[in-house]
């Protein structure tokens, strides 16, 4: 059995040589796959790390993209693709804001943002349903909203 085995993979060699093509043993991958590895290292200890970061995280910020986020999946079979994707992004706009210094919450930014998250989720909506076919939850069965 065993001498079938080695024979079945010289032949499976022998074949692939004369295609041209190379196989690789499971020791020179190993070895090319240590090298990269090794190489990698080698680049990040070299390097000095900078941290261009802020200092602490913006919690603030944090809980209103994650707010948006969890709504948009929450809400998305309820009030449809379009206007739960313009609630996240109008939540998402005030926790970018927010970690900025400049969390505006007057009724006027609301709506600003609320108007160009919809310019935004409409075109898609209107791509992914009629371009692509792919069904997305509306708010109504006409298929626009």
């Amino acid at each position: 059995m065993v001498q079938f085995q080695r024979y079945r993979l010289r032949r499976r060699g022998q074949g692939a040589s004369q295609r041209g093509q190379h196989q690789a043993s499971p020791g020179q991958l190993d070895g090319a796959l240590a090298k990269v590895a090794h190489v990698g290292i080698q680049r990040l200890d070299a390097g000095e790390r900078k941290h261009d970061g802020a200092d602490r995280g913006d919690w603030p910020g944090f809980a209103w993209v994650t707010a948006g986020i969890v709504l948009n999946a929450l809400l998305l079979t309820t009030i449809g693709f379009i206007f739960s994707c313009a609630l996240c992004f109008v939540l998402a706009v005030r926790g970018f804001k927010a970690s900025e210094g400049r969390l505006d919450l007057r009724p006027r930014a609301w709506i600003t943002d609320s108007l160009i998250g919809i310019a935004i989720s409409a075109p898609v909506y209107w791509m992914f349903t009629k371009a692509l076919a792919i069904s997305l939850p509306g708010l109504t069965s006409t298929g626009w909203l």
